[in-house]
């Protein structure tokens, strides 16, 4: 039977690179993000590389749409053998600038649709008992910064993948975050960061990162159940 992954933000850079990596093994893809358009066009792409696509174009941030979300996604793919959620809100806030109102409307897209997908999808894999939940945020969820602040958000994401691969390492499903210090190509943030250094203006100190390269990484985190975290470049 063909195994099947449901990919929650497969915007340009990493979502689209591990709805490729996925395709590549015989996974059914079931590319979920909020334009249809460039949903259409991955779906047409990883068509033609033999892979069974299906383009879902939805408001990851509409929590209340999540249920009918998951059905659809069923309807597409089945019950998923692997969710990747790489969804994130703008966390590029001072933390000086930070209020408990932003930080409420950061938690919709960083902890409560995980969550709920989380519900719809994971009592299929522990009835399996095979299943990954996979998700891939910035460096800010593990490690404090003053400048994005909103990584408080994707913290608190954090305990909860670490809460889960706690409850269901033992039903062989493996749950692992992959957290992210770099900029990834093919993404908006990383055309900004070189079009600063073409003008010489100040860019953060970071590298930059193929993203195929980190859906490799998630690949063999899931295949060869890693330890649940990872980090980009290593630490």
């Amino acid at each position: 039977m063909t195994k099947s992954i449901a990919v929650l933000g497969a915007g340009p850079g990493l979502g689209q690179a591990v709805a490729h990596r996925y395709a590549r093994e015989g996974y059914a893809v079931a590319i979920v993000a909020r334009r249809q358009e460039p949903l259409d066009r991955l779906a047409e792409q990883l068509t033609r590389e033999g892979a069974r696509a299906h383009a879902i174009a939805a408001d990851l941030a509409d929590t209340a749409a999540i249920p009918a979300l998951a059905e659809r996604i069923r309807t597409a793919v089945g019950d998923p053998d692997a969710l990747y959620y790489g969804a994130a809100a703008n966390g590029f806030v001072p933390v000086l600038e930070l209020t408990p109102e932003r930080v409420d409307e950061l938690m919709p897209l960083s902890v409560h649709a995980l969550l709920s997908l989380v519900r719809e999808m994971l009592p299929a894999m522990i009835a399996k008992g095979d299943g990954a939940i996979l998700s891939a945020q910035g460096a800010s969820a593990r490690w404090g910064n003053p400048d994005i602040a909103g990584g408080v958000a994707l913290a608190a994401q954090r305990n909860l993948l670490q809460a889960l691969h706690a409850a269901v390492a033992g039903q062989g499903v493996y749950v692992g975050g992959l957290y992210i210090g770099a900029a990834i190509e093919n993404t908006p943030f990383h055309a900004r960061m070189e079009s600063a250094r073409a003008a010489g203006d100040p860019v953060p100190d970071i590298p930059s990162v193929d993203p195929a390269d980190l859906a490799d990484l998630l690949w063999t985190m899931h295949h060869q159940t890693r330890p649940p975290e990872a980090v980009y470049p290593v630490a």
